[in-house]
């Protein structure tokens, strides 16, 4: 049975990492991750890593914008809830504002509309008030500002 040297395992972990990259946008913690389970040194992680971002396999701005529009379009997220993800995975402060730009303001907020009308057919209250209540508090666990929240709901009345 031969064994692999090092610079064969080196070489192996590119291409796995780039594949790993190629499948889907990744951050660079993600991808240190993945590099350190294969069982790499951290400076060996690190050219790795390098190389992928200036072969630009891994650009988290891209990656935050990618996050962000597909929260928002597939799982109708708020903007805060796309926000609190994105510091999660550590993401810079730059990155985040570029990944929330890519949500148009008149969407987000025909989008709103549109989950308060569903809200709405789907929650049977006598008691207006309550009925607000219970919308509210679904719309801002989704992510969405409260103040808008409430503007929104103040307004279809």
């Amino acid at each position: 049975m031969e064994t692999k040297s090092y610079e064969a395992l080196l070489l192996e972990a590119k291409v796995k990492a780039a594949n790993y990259c190629a499948y889907q946008e990744r951050t660079q913690q993600q991808v240190r991750d993945k590099l350190y389970s294969l069982g790499l040194y951290q400076s060996d992680v690190e050219e790795i890593l390098t190389s992928l971002i200036i072969d630009n396999f891994v650009n988290e701005e891209r990656f935050a914008r990618t996050f962000s529009a597909g929260k928002f379009r597939i799982k109708k997220w708020g903007k805060l809830k796309i926000k609190f993800h994105l510091e999660r995975l550590n993401l810079s402060d730059y990155c985040i504002k570029k990944g929330l730009e890519e949500i148009d303001d008149a969407e987000y907020l025909e989008t709103l509309n549109a989950l308060i009308a569903r809200k709405l057919g789907s929650i049977s209250d006598e008691n207006i008030y309550l009925l607000n209540k219970k919308i509210a508090g679904n719309l801002i666990h989704k992510g969405f500002e409260p103040e808008l929240v409430w503007t929104t709901l103040k307004d279809r009345m």
